[in-house]
């Protein structure tokens, strides 16, 4: 309902000069029905990656702001939440009776009877002559009061100052307000029960946060100033207090089908810092994303997966995430989004979050595992436009022959063991492996072992269960204490229960490894499989 001017109105700005302050609350959080038309984003920078972060080389058309991909992807329902924007911005707001209470000067009534219900253009002049006075007063504004519906008006003329030309952003870091705490309002409003403040507030953060002047420039950035006579919020108090607000709304979204779109479209811009990957890995945020990387096939989850992927890639610069991916599922997800994409930008930055991770630790073996040497053959045969993608599908198959070629047929068993999933490949039966790798099953105090009695534990496919028995029995057969290990390990009553398993295979390899672990490989070898 529009505000209307009026004796009441008075009333209620002196309860909130002098009565309590609002409480931040995180409850009561407001659903919408539709999804936004357009999320009109800062544009990823990929000159304020990282130097190693740069190689992605994406057609300048991507590089843009975020109108052009939500364009095509949020058209559903996003008239909806348009028209809520034009709704808020139809509101009557009762700023001479704010002046008259003193919680806006007689200076800022001016600046808002100039800009307040004006057309574009005019609004446009004034911010050139003057923005950061602007600024000054939203933000003040945003500060003093509390009311819902005047918050809401004065979010709904930022956003709309900013989705107009992002690159206003800049006023909020000008020399004049280097001692005002503009990021303080919104990182507060985040955690408001109103789903459109809420919202706001979170794409208005990544704005000013992206437009944050270079280092080494003279400018200073908001919230790095020193020596200012009052506290002010930082910059990485800022990035960590929104990294804490994107990961609730993956754990828990306040809106059920923005919620997490708006969550990993910030993040994808702004996992570049280092503070956020930080405090992003620091949250466990990282598995957050693994449940969203699978095959899309309307434009709404084609965009939410490409932005997860590309979050993916971003944190595949970051050791720290890098451990985490590689002892998830995040190698078999992306292996099944890029085998069934047809969506070139996609494909695109799947591929290079393998050619960054290839040459990581054990994410070789894994590729390899995962057939992605295929893979990567039939996505050459398709015509793509990006030549940079094909640059890259060169790259990985170059580097994918060559780690098959270094790559010992051990560190594939232990590859495949430490993914969870086994089958009957060539060495589970080969001879000549266990006799010449039994012994480096001892290493990391027999972990291998205790990763397959981990199998017999939690996995749920028969092959896994049968391979794993089978491998124990192999290992007693060809280790020398192989009897004595195995039963110390208390893998005896993991394997006997399998024995009366619905599956005929687990039955039957049960049964072999009973067999050698009671009676030894020399009177059971009449049992070999």
């Amino acid at each position: 309902m529009a505000e209307k001017s009026n004796p009441v109105e008075g009333t209620f700005v002196l309860s909130i000069l002098f009565g309590n302050p609002m409480k931040r609350i995180r409850a009561n959080r407001g659903l919408l029905k539709t999804m936004e038309e357009e999320f009109s984003r800062p544009p990823i920078n990929h000159d304020d990656l990282p130097s190693d972060a740069k190689g992605d080389r994406r057609p300048t058309s991507e590089r843009g702001s975020w109108r052009s991909s939500r364009d095509q992807s949020n058209r559903s329902g996003g008239d909806d939440d348009k028209s809520q924007h034009q709704q808020v911005l139809k509101r009557d707001i009762p700023w001479e009776t704010y002046m008259t209470t003193k919680l806006i000067s007689a200076t800022g009534l001016q600046h808002l009877r100039r800009y307040d219900k004006k057309p574009e253009s005019a609004r446009a002049q004034l911010l050139d002559e003057d923005g950061p006075a602007y600024v000054h007063l939203f933000v003040s504004i945003l500060r003093d009061m509390f009311k819902e519906e005047t918050v809401e008006y004065v979010l709904a003329l930022i956003y709309e100052m900013l989705s107009e030309n992002p690159t206003r952003a800049r006023l909020f870091h000008d020399k004049s307000l280097v001692h005002e705490d503009t990021y303080e309002p919104f990182l507060r409003l985040l955690w408001k029960g109103n789903w459109f403040i809420q919202e706001k507030s979170c794409k208005i953060l990544a704005w000013i946060i992206s437009a944050r002047p270079k280092a080494g420039t003279d400018a200073i950035a908001n919230g790095e100033a020193s020596g200012s006579k009052k506290q002010i919020t930082t910059i990485d108090d800022v990035l960590k207090g929104l990294v804490e607000w994107l990961c609730a709304q993956l754990k828990q979204p306040s809106h059920p089908t923005r919620g997490v779109p708006i969550a990993i479209s910030c993040l994808s811009s702004l996992l570049k810092e280092p503070v956020v990957r930080s405090s992003f890995v620091q949250a466990d945020g990282v598995k957050l994303l693994v449940p969203l990387i699978s095959p899309a096939s309307t434009q709404q989850s084609i965009q939410l997966l490409y932005e997860t992927c590309l979050c993916v890639w971003l944190l595949s610069y970051y050791e720290p995430a890098i451990e985490y991916l590689a002892t998830s599922r995040t190698m078999q997800r992306l292996t099944e989004v890029v085998k069934s994409s047809t969506k070139e930008k996609v494909v695109r930055v799947v591929i290079l979050t393998f050619r960054n991770l290839l040459p990581k630790g054990t994410f070789g073996a894994q590729m390899v595992d995962l057939g992605l040497p295929h893979i990567i053959h039939s996505l050459k045969t398709q015509a793509w436009s990006d030549e940079d993608l094909l640059d890259a599908l060169n790259q990985l198959e170059e580097g994918l022959k060559d780690k098959i070629r270094k790559l010992s047929s051990c560190d594939k068993y232990k590859q495949e063991v430490l993914l969870g999933h086994l089958d009957w490949n060539p060495m589970h039966k080969e001879a000549n492996f266990w006799r010449e790798n039994v012994t480096s099953f001892e290493e990391n105090d027999f972990q291998i072992l205790r990763v397959l009695l981990t199998i017999l534990d939690t996995s749920n496919d028969p092959r896994s269960l049968a391979v794993a028995c089978f491998d124990l029995s192999q290992f007693i057969q060809y280790h020398a204490a192989g009897r004595v290990i195995v039963t110390d390990l208390k893998a005896k009553e993991r394997v006997m229960k399998l024995m009366n398993h619905e599956n005929a295979e687990v039955t039957k390899n049960a049964l072999l490894c009973i067999q050698r672990l009671l009676l030894g490989a020399k009177y059971a070898s009449f049992l070999q499989a």
